[in-house]
Formats: C-alpha cells, sequence, structure tokens
C-alpha cells in the first residue's frame, strides 16, 4: 500500500497575523478577592468609560478581517454587564475558538443555556467551604452563588472547567478543594499563580496579595513543571527567536499573534501590560493602526538597562526565572527590577527540574544515536535489563531520538486516530496529520482498550507513548526502552533516516575488524558467537545494526540478543559477511554474484511497518553494501577450528 504522507514545514519566523485576542469586558466585580490585582467596585464610575457592544463588534470584525479566530474573555467579573449575553454571542460565532474566564456567582439559567456552546468555560474555585471562599472574596453568600452556577450549569448540560485557585489563606483546604472540583466537574485543573500586584498601584492591595502568596516550594509542588513540555517550547522558540536582545519586550512583540483589549478600548501586545504609554486608544484610531503600527513601535521603545542585564539577563536560573517588564513594573513600577519573590521560586524550580532529570530521565546510546527515555514514575536502577547498562549514557550526543511514557487508562470509543494504513495483531497503525498513532491491542479486536498507544511525529524522532497500567513498569526489568516487544518496531524507522537497518545476525569484533555471520534461527548464530566469545568482543548474537556513516559502513552492537546475554555497544567497521552453513568441515567461500548476496540478505533485513519511503532508503543502503564488502559462505562444524580461518580473512 502506498502511503500519503502529510508534511509540515519548520518556521524560522512567526506570521505576524493578530491569531489570538483577548478582551476585559469589565474590572468591576461583585467579589472582593483578596488576591486580585484588577477588581474596581461594582458601582465604579469607571462603567461610564466601558466599550459599549457597539465598540466591541466594531474591533471584533476588524480583528477577524485580519486573521483573529480565537477569543478570550474575561474581566473583573464579564457578567455583570447586561449586556453579557449578546456580547458572548458574538464574540462565540465570530471566533473558531474562544475562553470565558469567570468567577461564576452571576450564572443565571438563561445564561446556562447560552454556554452550551462549545467553548472553555474557566470558573475559579477560592474554597471547599462557604467559610473559606467567603472569606477569600469577602463577600457573603458567594459560595453558595458560585454552587447555583454550578448547578445551572449542570442541569443546561454545559461543560466546563474547575480551577482551584490555592493561596495562603485556603491552602489548608487544598484537597479537599480538589475532591469539591472533581465532584461538580470531569474538568478541573490547578492555577497556582505568583499572583501579580495591584494594576493601580494600590499598596493596600498590593499588601494582601502578597499576604497571599504561596511559599515558592509549595507553589511548585502544587503545579509542578512539564519539564519536557518546556524544553520544546524553549527549542521550538529558540529556532524561531526574534526581536532584539537589548530591549525590553522586543520578544514579546516581534513574534507575537496575540493581543489584547481593556475594559475602555486601549489595546496592547499583552493583558499585564498596565502602563497606558503601552496602550493604543481604539477608540482615536483602528485596528489595523494598533497593529500593525503602534505595538510594533513599542519593541524598540524601552532599553534593558545595563544594572538589569547584568544581574536578572546574566543569571544561571534565567531560563527557569518567570520574571517580565511588566510583571516588575507592577511590583516595584519599574521594568528593570530584580523581584525576589521570583527569585526564590526559580532557586526551587531549578531545584525541582534537577531532581526530576535525576529520577524520571535516562540516556542510551546505540548505533550513535541518543535514545532520551522520560517517564512519568520514577525511573530506578531495576526498571530496565541489566543488558541496558552497556548502552547507558550520562549526557546525549548529537543525534537525540525522545521517548516519553505516559500512564493513563485508554479508552478510545470516541477517539479520532486517523486513518488506519496497517492492522495485524497486535498493532493497529494510523496516520493523523503529520503524527503516526500505534495502538497496541491485547486481543484481536479489542480496538477501544489497547494496552499502548504511540504517537510518533513524522520521522519517529519523538514519541509519546500512553500506557494503559502502570503494573509492567513497576516490576521492573523491562526488556525494552519503549516497552514494545521490541525496539526495533522504532529503531528500525529511525535507522532508515540515518542510512541504517537491522539485519537478523550475529556480530562481533575481531582484530579490530568487524563481522558478520548471517542467518535466521537455528542457522547457528549463537553457537558461533560461542566459538569467538573468548578471541573476539561480542556485540549480539541475533540482531545487529549496520550503518553507514562518513561514508564507512559499520556494525553496531544492540541489546536485542538471542541465547547470548554478554552484548557490547561499541561497533566497528564492516569487513566481510559471511552467511552461516552447518557442515562436516570448515571452509569459507567468496560469493561473486551480487544478485544471490541479494537474495541472502534481503529476508534477514528487519522490517517495521514497511512504506515505499523507508523500503527506498534501505535498499539503496542494501545496495551499497552488497557492493562494497566481501561476502562469503561459511561451512563449519562443531570443533571451533573456524576460528583460524576467520583470523586470516
Amino acid at each position: 500500500m502506498q502511503i500519503k504522507y502529510s508534511f509540515s514545514q519548520k518556521l524560522t519566523y512567526f506570521p505576524h497575523f493578530p491569531y489570538e485576542g483577548s478582551i476585559d469586558l469589565t474590572y468591576r466585580c461583585n467579589n472582593n478577592c483578596r488576591h486580585c490585582w484588577l477588581r474596581i467596585p461594582v458601582d465604579s464610575l469607571k462603567q461610564g468609560e466601558e466599550l459599549s457592544v457597539t465598540e466591541i463588534i466594531k474591533i471584533v470584525d476588524e480583528a477577524r478581517s485580519m486573521g483573529c479566530r480565537k477569543w478570550t474573555i474575561s474581566g473583573g467579573e464579564p457578567m455583570l454587564r447586561p449586556d453579557f449575553c449578546e456580547i458572548f454571542d458574538y464574540l462565540a460565532t465570530h471566533s473558531i475558538l474562544y475562553s470565558l474566564n469567570t468567577n461564576g456567582t452571576l450564572i443565571t439559567p438563561e445564561i446556562a443555556k447560552i454556554l452550551r456552546r462549545k467553548g472553555e468555560k474557566v470558573i475559579s474555585l477560592y474554597g471547599a467551604t462557604s467559610k473559606v471562599y467567603d472569606h477569600i472574596t469577602r463577600k457573603p453568600g458567594s459560595f453558595e452563588a458560585l454552587m447555583r452556577g454550578f448547578r445551572y450549569l449542570k442541569e443546561a448540560g454545559a461543560n466546563f472547567i474547575v480551577q482551584v485557585v490555592p493561596m495562603k489563606d485556603n491552602y489548608h483546604q487544598f484537597n479537599e478543594m480538589v475532591n469539591l472540583s472533581r465532584s461538580l466537574s470531569k474538568y478541573y485543573r490547578i492555577g497556582a499563580s505568583l499572583f501579580c500586584l495591584s494594576a493601580y498601584g494600590d499598596s493596600r492591595v498590593s499588601q494582601e496579595i502578597k499576604r497571599q502568596r504561596l511559599p515558592p516550594a509549595v507553589l511548585i509542588n502544587l503545579d509542578k513543571p512539564d519539564i519536557c513540555y518546556e524544553e520544546k517550547m524553549q527549542k521550538e522558540n529558540s529556532d524561531v527567536r526574534c526581536g532584539n536582545d537589548n530591549y525590553n519586550f522586543s520578544h514579546c512583540i516581534k513574534g507575537a499573534r496575540g493581543f489584547h483589549v481593556d475594559a475602555y478600548g486601549k489595546m496592547s501586545f499583552c493583558g499585564s501590560i498596565k502602563d497606558p504609554r503601552f496602550r493604543y486608544d481604539l477608540r482615536k484610531g483602528n485596528f489595523r493602526e494598533a497593529w500593525e503600527n503602534f505595538i510594533p513601535s513599542l519593541g524598540l521603545k524601552y532599553k534593558i538597562d545595563e544594572g538589569h542585564r547584568n544581574s536578572c539577563y546574566s543569571c544561571s536560573l534565567r531560563q527557569d526565572c518567570q520574571i517580565c517588564p511588566a510583571f516588575a513594573y507592577l511590583e516595584r513600577r519599574s521594568f528593570n527590577k530584580k523581584i525576589g519573590y521570583l527569585c526564590a521560586v526559580a532557586k526551587e524550580k531549578n531545584r525541582f527540574k534537577e531532581n526530576w532529570w535525576r529520577m524520571h530521565r535516562r540516556y542510551y546510546k546505540i548505533a550513535d544515536i541518543t535514545i532520551q527515555v522520560d517517564s512519568e514514575l520514577p525511573i530506578n536502577k531495576d526498571t530496565f535489563s541489566y543488558k541496558f547498562k552497556q548502552f547507558e549514557v550520562s549526557t546525549p550526543g548529537e543525534d537525540v531520538i525522545k521517548i516519553r511514557h505516559y500512564f493513563i487508562p485508554l479508552d478510545l470509543k470516541y477517539t479520532d486516530l486517523g486513518r488506519e494504513v496497517y492492522r495485524k495483531y497486535p498493532w493497529n497503525i494510523y496516520i493523523k496529520d503529520t503524527s503516526w498513532v500505534y495502538a497496541s491491542v491485547a486481543n484481536a479486536g479489542d480496538d477501544e482498550k489497547p494496552s499502548q498507544l504511540a504517537i510518533f511525529n513524522q520521522d519517529y524522532s519523538h514519541a509519546r507513548i500512553l500506557n494503559n497500567s502502570k503494573k509492567v513498569f513497576l516490576k521492573g526489568s523491562l526488556n525494552s526502552l519503549t516497552l514494545f516487544q521490541s525496539d526495533q518496531i522504532l529503531l528500525a524507522q529511525v535507522l532508515a533516516d540515518r542510512q541504517g537497518f537491522y539485519l537478523h545476525s550475529c556480530g562481533v569484533i575481531l582484530k579490530g575488524k568487524g563481522l558478520l555471520f548471517v542467518g535466521h534461527s537455528g542457522s547457528g548464530k549463537s553457537t558461533m558467537a560461542g566459538f569467538l566469545n573468548k578471541k573476539s568482543e561480542l556485540l549480539c548474537d541475533d540482531r545487529i545494526i549496520v550503518r553507514k556513516k562518513g561514508g564507512v559502513i559499520r556494525i553496531y552492537g544492540t541489546w536485542s540478543h538471542g541465547d547470548i546475554l554478554n552484548v557490547s555497544a561499541n561497533s566497528a567497521p564492516l569487513k566481510a559477511i559471511l552467511f552461516l552453513n552447518k557442515s562436516e568441515m570448515n571452509y569459507i567461500d567468496k560469493l561473486q554474484d551480487n544478485k544471490i548476496i541479494a537474495r541472502k540478505l534481503l529476508p534477514c533485513l528487519i522490517k517495521p511497518f514497511a512504506t515505499i519511503d523507508w523500503w527506498n532508503k534501505s535498499l539503496a543502503l542494501l545496495e551499497s553494501v552488497i557492493s562494497t564488502i566481501p561476502c562469503y559462505e561459511l561451512y563449519f562444524n562443531k570443533n571451533g577450528n573456524i576460528i583460524e580461518l576467520l583470523e586470516e580473512l
């Protein structure tokens, strides 16, 4: 079957169009939360300055004409506005995606019905009881109002996410808040936050916000960093890095595809920007002018001062620190000031990261390819079979493929895995977008509950492997890094792109020369390995990798052994291929006919899910091997004297 590929292109820049917008409908709120940095009273005179429905529609239309397809709606409490339903309906129907942030206390049956529209609804939870919740909101009866809002949403059939917001005064109820969230919705998340200080410079508000901040170690433990995701984003950002390192906000603006509109029609590139010099008045201009001219001009407006560059920007913890000029402005009314709390959080994050690397990551090197194995569960000395010790390395090389193990119950009843391209027990294989999806089923026909689901990127260099159970992993002594029946399922694909393949063979290094003994099971590979065990270095007695690198064809040891457990991670230039034949006598005949050699080698090629592309690459290497490496018929008996003939090759 010919497979049609969907190729993705790696961008070296971000297309500059306003894909994602966020809008605050009001900063008024019926609650008065202790950690809130934006809230103004319900009866504030600022209500008269808020954007009208007509003005919001105009902004949405102008943004949409330039490419905006996603909106985040927030506040304050957006439902305080009597025209909320009209605004929400227009935003939701004029975008592909939307997200709504609300405290949920003003939800009515009518509002709940319109919130059935597919999209993300995030409702904050500040306590598991009315005593704690109302203490945080400083609004008696607010917990009861929230529970009523949840009830209306459920009755209307509207999905929603409960966001648990831990802070000093509710942390003692954290577990209860999580349990309550689970009982309210199948979707919940932890919103552990650094908490910005008052947007208006109110010292009393800021003092209370500081008091509610959690200790750095607690904060990191509650909202554990996803190390793999952060590394991926850092790599992608470095690949498309743009902007000027000498200016605050330059990198934020240059690659941005998002924007923020405040409740009064002032637009900027980020919702945390409260300095009026960084906001464009849409009432006095238009969206295009703000996006194409005003916002880009801010990127080269304010330089990073030398003192700040020599402290924060040169700090060894810079990658772990969440400092940004906007946060610094709110904290100290300066873009170029150090913030002690963030320094402490960065130190805790760095400790967490180093511990995570030690407990959850291992590197293995095979055929000059590093395999990085990450796992949600800790990896200990007994997790993988002893045979992998020969291949374990402390640091990655230049060529790295990445595997990450997750452990979650798998139920694919309503999951679209893509277009099926292969089905042969125990594997069902699909193509979805630019990914390969492998489903391993324990029983033929049991497609909805596989034991594993592996998602590979297009070239198999990144794999996310979802395991249905933790039991096998925790038992230890695993015979493959992927937890598949064999790692060859992955590595045979990876090798094709690197001029390599697996051969069903035994490989040794004899006096610096790589010798390959080829044959299927029972041909005598393990017998030959036994003969040569004391006089050579055994690479493996059953599976050998052949790879052309730097113009030289080499053989590499693998952990896919047969009867002999002693394997080596080393390699050597391939000097001869010998086809095994049991005989009464010991002798070697050189093969001259390349067609005969090809017919002998081809059945010993270890094939994964073989596409046309894989065959083309593998056959090209096979042709190079046949035309370059001397091949022989090796006839041997049980006396072991064949070694003398091999030494003479």
